[in-house]
């Protein structure tokens, strides 16, 4: 038996900004993470060893909506998917929280508005110590004050690539990033960022924003290698009263008056399904019949545009970013979404995804190529689902939404990229297996009858237990989601600490 005042399980964005700003409560507070802290070692920048071998990628088989077997995309790190993560750190747009039409359907509203998250995002900005420069991109969102760092620089020809599409009109702009890349700072621009943990933990990543600095109080403690498999209510089934855990092959009991669930947008929603109990026969949280419904993953495609006669030199990619179709533009244009730089691309990445493709054709292609990505919004849907198997794996079926739109920004991202002088570009879209920010399956809302949780996170069906991760969000916007999930994650965590004494 262990007991706690505050149980956070997942050491994510949520968990982790959960857990930071209730440090200094006093409360003794336990993190549960299933993984473990992921080593520094010299596969950390191997492409063959990340993406060819996925060295880091859990070991599980889910099945998709027809029934076929895929690896899926997950990682079970202290850090969760960030130690992972390119660095990018959007805030959503004004527009993002407002209910949005798009040809496949509607984008709901949020329960909340930009306003009310701002000043969260500020302070997310500081303790991810992100790099960017305001007034550039048109969409952009009031902001209280400026970033904490400096844009990062253009390298030569990211900068040209800027200059002409600024020349076109358009409005590029420096992507905000997380990263030590400034004097002082312990970045030795290695170009690994995108799709690799940090060799030198110079990326902006939860374990060394959010949970190292939350360690450091007395009352914080972090156990690792512990798999929460429920959690168990009282009698009439309102409070959540222990989590079943499984640590180092011993089934623990881990009881408190308060939990923190932060196990991400797919794991979240299985554990509140796999802790039905009679009160509760659909899951934990669910009188809504919401939980692991409405699953949304990004439309996003990997773009190559080939330079035969440059070498592309470029060390950090990650500097430019570009929104001007995001809403579009006139009164009947289509929100088509947003580009970004994406890291460079390496033979064995492009190896992983065309394995007959020969290795001297991936290494003169990576060689010349400059790389992108293309990304619209994923619309709710009440048939994407992410579903509970009897053998502990999980069925995930995904109702693709808004594909057309995503293949008309393709399209447009294409022909902007040949008018900049790529005489060839190629791309790919990411499928089920690449977790393209994953999100909306325990969502939030005004209405119980609709959503599974308050503005504030709060279980409509449980008072003590609060759900903070992108399985949060009611639509998925188009941008990168860290920075929206640790601004709410500071939120919540200010309301909770006001009301301790309640639970």
């Amino acid at each position: 038996m262990v007991d706690a005042d505050i149980v956070i399980i997942g050491s994510g964005v949520g968990g982790g900004a959960m857990a930071r700003s209730l440090a200094g409560s006093g409360a003794r507070i336990l993190i549960l993470e299933r993984g473990e802290r992921l080593p520094r070692e010299p596969q950390n920048t191997d492409a063959e060893a990340v993406f060819v071998q996925r060295r880091y990628r859990a070991p599980e088989r889910w099945l998709d909506g027809a029934g076929q077997p895929f690896q899926p995309g997950q990682y079970y790190y202290v850090g969760g998917h960030t130690k992972f993560y390119g660095t990018a750190m959007f805030r959503f747009r004004e527009r993002d929280f407002e209910a949005t039409e798009h040809a496949d359907g509607i984008s709901p509203a949020w329960p909340i508005r930009y306003a009310d998250l701002e000043p969260y995002y500020a302070e997310a900005e500081q303790i991810f110590g992100v790099h960017g420069q305001a007034g550039l991109d048109p969409t952009e969102p009031p902001r209280s004050g400026a970033y904490p760092h400096a844009a990062i620089p253009h390298e030569p020809l990211i900068g040209k690539l800027a200059a002409q599409l600024a020349g076109q009109g358009l409005h590029p702009f420096h992507m905000p990033s997380a990263v030590d890349l400034h004097p002082g700072g312990s970045c030795v621009r290695c170009g690994t960022c995108d799709a690799f943990p940090c060799a030198v933990g110079a990326k902006g990543d939860v374990e060394t924003r959010l949970i190292d600095p939350a360690l450091l109080h007395p009352n914080v403690t972090l156990q690792t290698g512990s798999q929460v498999l429920r959690l168990l209510t009282d009698a009439r089934g309102q409070r959540i009263v222990a989590a079943e855990v499984m640590h180092q092959g011993q089934l623990q009991t881990v009881r408190a008056p308060l939990f923190i669930l932060s196990a991400g947008a797919i794991n979240s929603a299985l554990l509140l399904q796999r802790s039905a109990s009679a009160q509760h026969p659909r899951g934990l949280a669910n009188s809504s019949d919401s939980v692991g419904r409405y699953y949304m993953n990004h439309n996003t495609s990997c773009l190559m545009g080939l330079l035969p006669g440059t070498v592309n030199a470029t060390r950090f990619t990650k500097t430019l970013a570009l929104n001007d179709f995001y809403f579009g533009s006139g009164a009947a244009a289509e929100a088509l979404g947003h580009i970004q730089m994406l890291g460079n691309i390496q033979e064995p990445m492009v190896r992983s995804a065309m394995p007959l493709l020969p290795h001297w054709a991936g290494r003169l292609m990576t060689r010349h190529s400059v790389d992108w990505l293309a990304m619209s919004e994923d619309l709710p849907h009440c048939d994407s689902t992410i579903r509970p198997l009897a053998d502990g794996g999980a069925q995930l079926h995904w109702q693709r939404t808004n594909m057309a739109t995503h293949g008309r920004l393709v399209a447009r991202t294409k022909a902007l990229l040949r008018s900049l002088g790529f005489p060839l570009v190629l791309s790919r879209p990411f499928g089920l297996d690449t977790p393209s920010h994953q999100c909306g399956t325990v969502r939030m809302g005004a209405d119980p009858a609709q959503a599974a949780l308050d503005p504030w996170c709060r279980a409509y069906d449980h008072p003590n237990l609060f759900v903070v991760d992108a399985s949060f969000f009611p639509s998925s916007a188009a941008l990168n989601p860290a920075l929206t999930v640790a601004a709410q994650g500071l939120r919540v965590g200010e309301y909770v600490r006001k009301q301790l004494h309640t639970f």
